[in-house]
């Protein structure tokens, strides 16, 4: 049987305000061309199809056109609910759409009934399993313990109950959880319990497939237990990942005594909608050197290390990198003589803010700084001279009235912070 590993598709997510509902569909495309071109007899699909437990219309649309496509292909298909979805909405009408062989497995209560499909070799037990809150099962199922593992071992007890009564059938099981050995990325949503999210790989034990879910970069933990990954990639940690899909051949059953059925697999790339790259430096080395061409059309995160912030860095980045996503600073550490000074009594509010500056970046303001920084600390404080600004429905006498800072002066103050003329 030749099984088509996917999972977190994550439909309706954005990558830092980029829209990425095209580059899904065009992994939806992808998907349907592997599974006619590689004759794909089953797509397991491990959790996490929207991003959200109530995911935008358009994301709902993508992911019953592309319900529909695999319904019509040659491929069985068998997904689950993972942590981001809504399991309830993921799983409406799952027994009606059984009959158009997509499998919708999202409630516990049904842990422990496969899909049973049959090859030239015999029949394949597929168990889905839905994403297990250690809150949720503890109760109704009898766990002594509130933890990620106490679930999975038990649903994967219900498993092999199951098995034991099909002598011969082979295993394929869904699980969407943090499982000992791979590595997490900065995309993922947080399912520790207590402090702890691992699931051990023995859990697995004796399953002649695992297809996980939940971590955004392809893992090997055994060869019978697979992190697919992520399609796209959601966070600049991903940079270095490669994005795709699990093609595993199941073979023939294992004689008795002999472990798990034959398996083989291979990585089949996913499209690259657009390369992710993370650079760092000096802004003016950034800006020259003749070896960052290639990431000109990439998603950009920078972190530049210049002593002092350059002004407009953002802008002038776009104009090499104009898909720069993300901009930080990480700059060496200045050595100052003297921190600022806890006494503030008798002093000015721009004298305070401007000794502050000096401590924080290690040099005075320029002249056009010093006098850009007194605009703005004197638009944020109240001027006694100003004058008398009544309030609607005043009768009092003019000292009853506010002073209100000058609006054009507080834009200008703003517009000033944000271009980095300040800092």
């Amino acid at each position: 049987m030749r099984i088509l590993h996917t999972s977190d598709w994550h439909l309706g997510r954005s990558f830092h305000r980029e829209g990425m509902l095209t580059h899904q569909a065009a992994y939806v495309d992808h998907l349907l061309e592997v599974v006619e071109a590689e004759r794909v007899d089953l797509v397991v699909l491990a959790g996490d199809v929207y991003d959200r437990a109530l995911p935008q219309v358009d994301a709902v649309r993508l992911a019953d056109e592309a319900l529909s496509r695999l319904a019509a292909s040659r491929a069985r298909v068998v997904v689950t609910s993972g942590n981001h979805d809504s399991a309830q909405r993921l799983g409406f009408s799952a027994r009606l759409i059984d009959a158009a062989g997509v499998h919708l497995r999202t409630d516990p209560a049904t842990v422990g009934r496969p899909v049973v499909l049959e090859d030239e070799h015999g029949p394949v037990a597929v168990h889905g399993l839905p994403y297990l809150d250690p809150d949720a099962v503890r109760e109704p199922w009898g766990l002594t313990s509130r933890s990620h593992q106490a679930a999975l071992t038990e649903a994967v007890r219900r498993v092999r109950a199951d098995l034991a009564g099909r002598p011969g059938t082979r295993s394929v099981v869904l699980a969407h959880a943090f499982v000992a050995g791979a590595e997490p990325s900065d995309s993922e949503r947080d399912i520790s319990v207590g402090g702890v999210s691992l699931v051990p790989t023995s859990v697995f034990d004796g399953v002649d497939y695992t297809a996980l879910g939940h971590l955004h970069g392809r893992h090997t933990l055994t060869d019978a237990v697979r992190y697919s990954g992520s399609p796209l990639a959601y966070s600049f940690s991903e940079a270095t990942h490669r994005k795709g899909s699990w093609l595993v051949d199941l073979g023939a059953p294992a004689a008795p005594g002999e472990g798990t059925a034959r398996l083989s697999a291979q990585f089949v790339d996913a499209p690259v909608p657009r390369p992710l790259a993370r650079l760092r430096g000096e802004l003016e080395t950034l800006l020259s050197d003749p070896r960052l061409a290639e990431h000109e059309q990439s998603w950009v995160q920078v972190t530049l290390t210049d002593a002092g912030r350059p002004a407009q860095a953002m802008e002038r980045l776009r104009r090499r990198f104009p898909h720069t996503l993300v901009l930080g600073f990480d700059s060496t550490p200045v050595t100052v003589g003297a921190v600022p000074s806890s006494r503030t009594q008798g002093r000015s509010d721009h004298d305070i803010a401007l000794e502050f500056m000096t401590a924080m970046r290690g040099e005075e303001a320029s002249p056009a700084e010093r006098a850009l920084l007194r605009r703005a600390v004197d638009a944020c404080c109240d001027d006694p001279d100003l004058d008398p600004v009544r309030r609607p429905g005043d009768h009092g006498s003019d000292q009853e009235s506010d002073h209100r800072p000058d609006p054009e002066m507080l834009l200008a103050a703003s517009a000033a912070a944000e271009d980095g003329r300040l800092f």
